[in-house]
């Protein structure tokens, strides 16, 4: 799979669901750009078993990411009128009732082979007719995406692995940390600890005070 880090993020049009239960037509993340960061996440399908827990955590941080002025997003295969069947489910019935996110549809399946995460891809026979080999959904791919639609971050996760979304907001952190004041986070780094100067001196004294 070749990265997408440095580059600038697909660009693409469609149908989602905003506020949890509006329909919009045209959905795209350059509605953001120059105003925003974004975490754009996919995950394999609507009414399922590990999707709904990752979209509920998403939720349950949301004004963690908004008070870092970060959109989030998130994407599967399935049209926009299941989406809104799902956001109008209540929890106790497996639905996501409560998120309020925008959610996109890509029923075309294009956003998800132009961001590198669908499970499969269409191959054609001796005879020009064509199947689908793979899974017919996106892996659990997420990218944080900076103010000028260049994506920084990346993580593609197999189906049945649940990604952390603590970690999601680690990154936001320590892309705004090195934006702000030039510093490398190096690992395991979060807000409570230093970062370094992208230089041999800046690592050598890092490490000698571990």
């Amino acid at each position: 799979m070749n990265t997408l880090i440095g580059k600038q993020a697909p660009s693409f049009y469609s149908s989602a669901v905003i506020n949890g239960n509006q329909i919009v037509e045209d959905f795209s993340l350059e509605q953001y750009l120059g105003k925003k960061d974004v975490i754009f996440f996919f995950y394999p399908l609507d009414f399922t078993f590990v999707c709904p827990t990752e979209l509920i955590a998403f939720q349950e941080k949301l004004n963690e990411f908004e008070k870092r002025d970060v959109a989030v997003v998130g994407c599967s295969v399935d049209s926009e009128f299941s989406h809104l069947a799902w956001l109008q489910t209540e929890k106790k019935n497996g639905g996501i009732k409560g998120v309020n996110y925008p959610v996109v549809s890509d029923l075309s399946k294009t956003i998800s082979m132009n961001f590198g995460v669908l499970a499969g891809e269409y191959v054609a026979d001796e005879n020009g007719q064509y199947s689908f080999d793979g899974a017919p959904v996106a892996y659990r791919g997420l990218f944080l995406i900076d103010k000028n639609g260049i994506i920084r971050h990346s993580v593609v996760n197999d189906l049945p692995l649940g990604r952390n979304v603590d970690e999601a907001l680690r990154m936001v952190d320590a892309l705004h940390h090195f934006e702000q004041y030039g510093e490398v986070c190096p690992a395991n780094w979060n807000t409570d600890k230093e970062a370094m100067k992208a230089t041999q001196e800046g690592v050598a004294e890092y490490l000698s005070k571990k």
